[in-house]
């Protein structure tokens, strides 16, 4: 399938039109709102079904050498990508040191609704994917967010908070933050209790999934509307920057599929991975490490500029890269 088809497919799908629905109400100033709460369990079920399920699928597979290679990869990729961003930044851009180290850590680390999408995407195709891929996205916070904090005291220590005193706190809520914390415990619970135990709770963690991911599709484009007013003030290349950063990011991901061996379908969810932009985690532990780092610029880039192209264009292209390059 050409990449204009599945461009065609993908903003034609319920998942995205409620996306657009959300933003199109949010920028109606319309009184359309999810309650805290409801948003709050859309996204606490959103974190157990896909951890339950990544558990489920790896309970009959066998530790093997791609497996190796992507955990590495991910790792490597969470340490390495901000080093990049935080270069490209400065070179293109007029940020402060440490906002900019703020941005780099964000584009280092994993969307984890974009994750899902792309997964509904290639249900929807029909094609699978290794069940260990929601292994990665734990593994691929934490890499991020220290690279980021390492570059912001290397470029300001005078500034930078100083992490022996009071950054160990943000460390330890970085590590027992609640996504993290109920991602790897459904996965481990879906390891252990293997397809036995899908057939228990498939009712509730299977056949409900794409109506709550509409749902919560929905609350993301209300969210997103939020913020596009404070991109008014962003310069060209930090637009550009929250485009073409997450595209380097998924070609990356690519070239390192093919280079392990991969197929198309798993190699398109690692790419969606490294393509990834936080602003849950990782804007959390920015807020309490870099408290001086401006988050009006960091949260709308990863949030009103980078999601909705990840979710819109960049699935379709980066499955048609997988497909060309993978098979």
């Amino acid at each position: 399938m050409d990449f204009l088809s599945l461009i065609h497919q993908n903003l034609l799908s319920p998942h995205l039109l409620f996306f657009g629905l959300g933003i199109l109400a949010g920028l109606m100033k319309s009184d359309l709102a999810i309650p805290e709460q409801v948003s709050k369990f859309l996204f606490v079920y959103l974190m157990l079904a896909i951890g339950f399920k990544g558990g489920v699928a790896i309970a009959d597979t066998s530790v093997d050498t791609k497996l190796i290679w992507v955990i590495i990869g991910g790792l490597l990729a969470g340490f390495l990508q901000p080093f990049l961003s935080y270069f490209l930044l400065r070179q293109t851009s007029r940020l402060d040191k440490l906002t900019a180290a703020a941005v780099a850590a964000h584009y280092g680390s994993i969307s984890m609704v974009t994750f899902v999408t792309a997964a509904s995407f290639l249900e929807g195709k029909g094609i699978a994917a290794a069940g260990y891929m929601t292994a990665v996205i734990a593994l691929m916070e934490a890499p991020a967010i220290v690279s980021g904090l390492f570059i912001a005291h290397r470029v300001e220590p005078q500034l930078a908070r100083n992490t022996t005193t009071t950054g160990g706190h943000g460390f330890k809520d970085i590590l027992t933050n609640g996504a993290l914390v109920l991602l790897i415990g459904a996965f481990l619970i879906g390891w252990l209790t293997g397809p036995t135990g899908l057939k228990k709770v498939g009712g509730f963690i299977v056949t409900p999934f794409q109506g709550i991911l509409v749902f919560f599709l929905l609350d993301m484009g209300l969210t997103v509307a939020k913020h596009i007013a404070d991109l008014k003030n962003f310069s060209i290349g930090l637009l550009l920057f929250g485009i073409y950063m997450p595209v380097l990011n998924a070609v990356a991901g690519i070239g390192f599929s093919r280079l392990i061996g991969l197929d198309p379908g798993t190699g398109f969810l690692f790419s969606i991975l490294l393509a990834g932009a936080s602003y849950i985690v990782v804007t959390a532990a920015m807020r309490v490490t870099l408290p001086q780092a401006k988050v009006a610029i960091y949260l709308p880039m990863s949030l009103a500029i980078t999601f909705p192209f990840n979710i819109t264009l960049g699935i379709p292209l980066y499955f048609s890269l997988a497909e060309r390059f993978l098979m």
